[in-house]
């Protein structure tokens, strides 16, 4: 768990980690020398049954705030210390006002130095604090009077630790990639370039390669030490020491990141809301010049406010954020800004958007979309965007922008069904959408059959215009493509057709087709082969072949052998057949013979239809026994004995599931 000080220079904050660590957290010359602390310092308090608790010690000086706020990133908890002498101070104010936006809930208030004064002044201290917290996400906190002197109250603050300490969140975080914003860059003899910082998310062990962002300069892990111990991985929430290869010192500075590969990206412009402080004389206006303090660092940035241009004192709204150098920011990151002088706290806030497109005050994007991001979980951010978007969500960007490992893209594409276009990079289609779209996509190819019967098919770019000219060309053609595999159409030569369209058929071909069908039909699992069957059609048995050789490529009719046609519908009715005599053996194993018994055939022919069956993954054969494959149906369906080996070995992704469509999670591509 990771605790920040807060709290009016000179109020204790440094006595206090000392008294309950050991640790004296002012390691620079001039802060010993001037007794007050100019930069961030740390320290841990050590657990015999759960994590350690990680101290910030920040300065209290209002000329420091910006190292005030680099302390602040990514705590989980904070104690805001302020003196039984002093009582609230301004320093006190601001550091409270900091916390409420940066939605701090968790932590305490210590009024110390209560050696110093009777207990009446620390009752009327303790009771100004419970006003001044009201309004603030610290209301609920514990107040201890407390003094590092005396030892008096820091049991019970130690023992509030512990108990914070014990029911702070499991740290394990495999769904997000590795960010940790430096604090501290420095080099130690014979070890090489060190930096420290506390782990936002993810994951890090030693020999990753990660990035320097938002330089983009690639760093490598010699190893890494949680609180001067060696380790071979740090988590989310620890304090942590990276000993990087590659890099000199020089090249780094507190501000910048260190994140996984797949996390690095730089923004130039981003969404978010922000809430300004309501004790701002005037409105926060369009285009305000401000300091921005995000992660460790702070930039200095420009203020677009969409709608009215401005947002009063008091209340929230939505903006868009243009720093005046590219940065590393990711959806959920809070962040404080600060007037242009750096003198005055004005508001904070939370990305939203980082890679939203730079717009004007008079040409927003529809304010639902951009409030989408808005939405608390991955889940509901993606379900939003796949409802708004046309053209499909690109999933890697929005996999980067919530800092999503492939194992964290998992869930939200599974709850919203997401339909994956395999494309690079991966577009990601709603359900409905898909639907819509294939029922689009059947209907224009009906319509072009009956326009022009005698050709072969519809051109692929000519579909995609007619129907989904907002659809990228690449993301169609992988939709189309995930269609032919299931047997929707055909596709050869970026012609498309619908399965059984014939560019050659003629009327006499037509009543030919009725005849077999019949003839077939009649005969039920009792198939003839090819020969009986031009006898009793009375026609040739080579131009019988050839005709059906031609109709098989349309798929309502399928060769189970090189002499017998047998109708796909019957085939149907004969896997039916055998998933009821699996069901009626204990052991949920087929036999020919039980089979035979079944539909009622000679073996031959029985056998016959097992080893089709086979061929295309409905029965599983194991020796002189089989046993049903799950989705039989959909594998009759999808068989297509014409198809080449290596098609047959590399089955689609996508699946349909009661004429509905879902998909694996796509690999990372960014």
């Amino acid at each position: 768990m990771i605790v920040a000080l807060a709290g009016h220079v000179d109020h204790g904050k440094t006595q206090l980690i000392g008294a309950l660590t050991g640790i004296d957290t002012d390691r620079l010359p001039e802060e010993k020398q001037r007794g007050m602390t100019l930069d961030l310092g740390f320290a841990h308090l050590d657990f015999d049954d759960c994590e350690p608790v990680s101290f910030i010690d920040v300065p209290g000086h209002e000329r420091f705030i910006r190292n005030m706020l680099a302390g602040m990133s990514g705590i989980d908890a904070a104690l805001l210390v302020v003196a039984a002498d002093d009582g609230i101070m301004p320093q006190t104010t601001e550091h409270l006002r900091i916390l409420d936006l940066l939605h701090v809930g968790v932590g305490a208030v210590v009024v110390s130095k209560t050696d110093l004064v009777p207990a009446a002044r620390v009752q009327q201290v303790t009771e100004s604090l419970q006003a001044a917290l009201h309004a603030t996400t610290l209301r609920e906190a514990t107040m201890f009077a407390v003094s590092s002197r005396t030892s008096e109250g820091m049991a019970d603050l130690s023992a509030w630790l512990h108990d914070a300490a014990r029911r702070s969140a499991p740290r394990q975080d495999p769904t997000h990639g590795f960010r940790m914003p430096v604090d501290r860059a420095f080099t130690l003899p014979g070890i090489g370039t060190v930096v420290t910082g506390t782990a936002h998310s993810g994951q890090v062990c030693a020999g990753d390669v990660l990035i320097l962002s938002p330089a983009g300069r690639r760093v490598r892990v010699r190893s890494l030490q949680i609180h001067g111990r060696s380790a071979d991985h740090a988590t989310r929430g620890q304090r942590c020491a990276l000993n990087l290869a590659d890099i000199g010192v020089q090249e780094i500075a507190r501000g910048q990141w260190i994140v996984s590969t797949a996390t690095h990206c730089i923004t130039g412009c981003f969404d978010a809301r922000i809430q300004v402080l309501g004790t701002e004389a005037h409105a926060l206006r369009h285009w305000t010049p401000v300091h921005l303090h995000h992660g460790t660092g702070d930039v200095p940035a420009r203020i677009a406010v969409t709608g009215e241009g401005e947002i009063p004192a008091g209340t929230s709204g939505l903006v868009q954020i243009i720093p005046q150098e590219p940065m590393h920011a990711l959806w959920g990151d809070r962040f404080i800004l600060r007037d242009q002088s750096a003198r005055r706290t004005l508001a904070g806030g939370t990305v939203l958007n980082p890679f939203a497109p730079r717009r004007g005050r008079r040409r927003d994007r529809p304010l639902a979309l951009r409030q989408i991001y808005e939405r608390a979980s991955e889940s509901g951010i993606l379900a939003g965007l796949l409802e708004q978007g046309t053209a499909g969500v690109d999933l890697d960007q929005y996999a980067q922008g919530l800092n999503l490992t492939p194992e964290g893209m998992a869930v939200p594409l599974r709850k919203t069904r997401t339909v994956v276009l395999n494309t690079r990079p991966p577009v990601g289609l709603a359900p409905g959408q898909a639907e819509a779209l294939t029922a689009a996509v059947l209907a224009a190819l009906r319509s072009f059959h009956q326009e022009h019967p005698q050709s072969q098919g519809m051109p692929l770019n000519r579909l995609r215009e007619a129907i989904a000219a907002g659809l990228a060309e690449l993301a169609f053609h992988a939709f189309v493509r995930l269609l032919a595999d299931r047997r929707h159409l055909i596709l050869s030569n970026d012609l498309l057709s619908l399965p059984g369209h014939d560019s050659t058929a003629t009327p006499e071909d037509e009543a030919m087709w009725l005849r077999v069908r019949e003839a077939l039909r009649a005969a039920g699992a009792q198939c003839p082969p090819l020969p009986d069957l031009a006898r009793q059609l009375q026609v040739g048995e080579q131009a019988l072949r050839d005709f059906l050789h031609r109709k098989s490529r349309g798929g309502e009719l399928r060769r189970i052998a090189p002499n017998r046609f047998c109708l796909r519908e019957t085939l149907a009715r004969l896997a039916d057949t055998a998933q009821s005599v699996a069901q009626e053996q204990a052991d949920g194993w087929i036999t020919a013979a039980a089979f035979r018994d079944a539909i009622g055939t000679g073996r031959g022919l029985a056998i016959r239809y097992l080893e089709f069956f086979d061929q295309i993954g409905v029965t599983l054969r194991s020796g002189d026994r089989r046993h049903m494959a799950e989705n039989h149906a959909q594998r009759l369906q999808a068989a297509d004995t014409s198809l080449p080996p290596a098609s047959r070995m590399n089955p689609p992704t996508v699946r349909w599931d009661n004429d509905r469509v879902g998909a694996q999670p796509p690999e990372p591509t960014h």
